[in-house]
């Protein structure tokens, strides 16, 4: 993964996107502006969901000219 940069902001708009080739799921959101993908097979298919409408940091890197999601964390306040 290449340009890898931190954001925070609200995760939100999370669209379901097609299953990988070995059945786990994938998902597209938005944050600070930008539409973001979890990686194929990655473990962040399964957790994303949990986040939407909430205060997180993410980091996000560019893979094959995509904006692919890194790693999440949840804001505390």
């Amino acid at each position: 993964m290449k340009n890898i940069t931190r954001h925070t902001g609200v995760v939100s708009d999370i669209k379901r996107l097609p299953s990988s080739y070995l059945g786990n799921p994938r998902y597209s959101f938005i944050i600070d502006g930008y539409r973001v993908t979890t990686g194929i097979d990655s473990m962040h298919g399964y957790s994303i969901t949990n986040y939407e409408d909430k205060q997180v940091k993410v980091t996000i890197g560019t893979h094959y000219n995509k904006l692919t999601l890194d790693s999440i964390k949840e804001l505390t306040v």
